[in-house]
């Protein structure tokens, strides 16, 4: 559409920097609808290879697995503050100008990797591919808002931010086998093919025009280098702590030391600006802290699939070639929990959305809390569907919720939003994960000392059980004390995985409880709201 068209005042945006919302051919609605889906679905999608490969590509980069936990930090770290320049640039230079930038710099680097692979050049590409996913994520939703009517508009932003939680799931789904030819070619290649293909995407279906003006200020770029180093050393924190252990790392310490006095620093600086990019008088308002608060316990619980299931499974001895048909049900899952949010989505209903959601993650959590040694994908299919399900009925109207309230006060008040609500659903996302990481550790160290009590060299159980283990090394071992002492290692490792089942099975149940308190704290919000108001959120 050429900019020489004059718009009618009702397809104004209404922000500057989104584009105008002209009448479309059904043909050319079909096709901003299509596409906005794929960019949904794949924005995520790069980065959640490494994130469910991490211990796949720590072999090829020469990394520990504790070592390549970096690579995902540095994504939502650098994928949360996105926005603080993001929104702006939008304004200033326009989103196809914006969006093409962002993809370049997201392809070239994914290109270097095919000529230098190294841990470096991988985390370079893992900050890329942060920034290009809020600048994707952002266009998905303009496209899908594109094809639909002007009453029916908010029904794009459910959609689209419920898309790239698809991108996990769909990850899994890759074999390990395509990702590690030569070296990390085959990650390499879908990354590099996907920026490339959103780049012809942005050509071949531009979107309308949007208004530009002059957006930023010179502090801006003060406040947003602050937030962004101090919230990729804090990731890096949260991110490592639990498989580094936190008290056993001294430089975890130095970075948390460092990264708190960059994020003061950033807060005093836009708490005492006339014109601040981030409004936290606004943030602080018992209205939006209420919002981030729900918005950053559900992705806590969220964790519950993420790391618990999955870690359960793991230690089973299954790889994600084994978790395929599992995760295939959850993306399922997600699209219908999307289709849900957009059927039953309006004002009034935000925050049952979210109260049923909670109730629907806390009894998957619950089913989840009963997983044995002899626990297979096939056991946790209607559990992880359920939080599947869950997730996408969660994210939308909450993203919905908070957009509501931001209106109210107005369009300087939209790079606040969207970067609390990323950072709740980012760094919540890596919080959680770190949480029941942590906790499941201490609590399956707690659980081995109680079953190692009960377990005495005298007691003629314990006794078989050895004996047992060690005739079933009689083929590789001939002397017989040397099997004894490996019979003994097997009850131990034995031991050990019963103890971390019984951990794993304990977080479960927290997560249940978070849950459910989440919808608790709802139900008590909607009572006091309409006692005084009448409005249930």
């Amino acid at each position: 559409m050429s900019d020489a068209h004059v718009f009618r005042p009702e397809e104004r945006p209404l922000f500057t920097g989104s584009p105008f919302s002209p009448s479309h051919t059904g043909r050319r609605r079909l096709a901003y609808f299509a596409f906005g889906l794929f960019l949904g679905a794949t924005s995520t999608f790069g980065n959640a290879l490494t994130t469910v490969n991490t211990g796949v590509i720590a072999g090829p980069l020469g990394l520990y697995a504790a070592e390549a936990a970096a690579l995902p930090a540095i994504y939502v770290a650098m994928n949360a503050t996105a926005n603080l320049t993001l929104v702006k640039a939008r304004a200033q230079f326009g989103i196809p100008q914006v969006t093409c930038v962002m993809l370049a710099l997201y392809a070239l680097i994914g290109l270097v990797q095919f000529f230098h692979t190294s841990f470096l050049a991988t985390a370079i590409l893992r900050a890329a591919s942060g920034l290009a996913a809020g600048a994707i994520i952002t266009l998905g939703i303009y496209y899908l808002m594109q094809a639909l009517p002007p009453k029916a508009k908010p029904l794009g932003a459910v959609i689209g931010i419920g898309l790239p939680q698809i991108g996990t799931p769909l990850a899994r789904m890759v074999p390990v086998d395509v990702l590690t030819q030569n070296g990390l070619w085959g990650s390499h290649a879908i990354e590099v093919a996907l920026a490339l293909f959103t780049f012809a995407i942005i050509l071949l279906l531009p979107l309308p025009p949007s208004e530009k003006s002059k957006a930023f200020a010179p502090l801006d770029a003060l406040t947003i280098v602050l937030a962004t180093a101090g919230l990729v050393l804090f990731c890096q924190v949260i991110g490592q702590g639990r498989t580094l252990w936190w008290t056993d790392t001294p430089w975890l310490g130095v970075a948390l030391a460092v990264a708190i006095p960059m994020l003061t620093a950033a807060f005093l600086i836009e708490t005492h600006r006339k014109d601040p990019l981030v409004h936290f008088e606004w943030i602080g308002s018992w209205g939006i802290l209420r919002f981030a608060a729900v918005a950053l316990v559900m992705r806590l619980a969220l964790a519950e699939q993420t790391y618990g299931a999955v870690g359960l499974l793991t230690l089973g001895g299954l790889n994600n070639d084994q978790l395929r048909l599992l995760f295939v049900v959850v993306a399922i899952a997600m699209f219908v929990g999307i289709i849900a949010a957009a059927l039953t989505l309006s004002e009034r209903r935000l925050p049952w959305q979210v109260l049923v959601a909670a109730l629907i993650i806390a009894g998957g959590a619950w089913l989840d809390s009963d997983a044995t040694n002899l626990t297979r994908p096939a056991q946790l299919i209607l559990s992880q569907a359920m939080i599947g399900f869950g997730t996408t009925l969660f994210v939308g109207p909450a993203l919905l919720y908070g957009f509501l309230r931001m209106i109210q006060r107005g369009g300087d008040h939209l790079v606040s939003f969207v970067v609390t609500f990323s950072i709740t659903q980012n760094v919540g996302g890596l919080m959680g994960s770190a949480l029941l990481g942590t906790l499941q550790t201490i609590w399956a160290r707690g659980a081995a000392n109680v079953l190692a009590a009960d377990m005495l060299a005298s007691d003629p159980q314990t006794a078989a059980r050895i004996s047992s283990d060690a005739a079933s090394l009689a083929g590789a071992l001939v002397d017989p004390a040397q099997r004894a002492t490996q019979g003994a290692g097997l009850l131990g490792r034995a031991l050990g995985r019963e103890a971390a089942i019984i951990a794993f099975t304990d977080t479960f149940r927290l997560v249940a409880i978070l849950a459910l308190a989440t919808a608790l704290f709802i139900i008590v919000n909607i009572v006091m709201s309409r006692r005084h108001t009448g409005d249930p959120a």
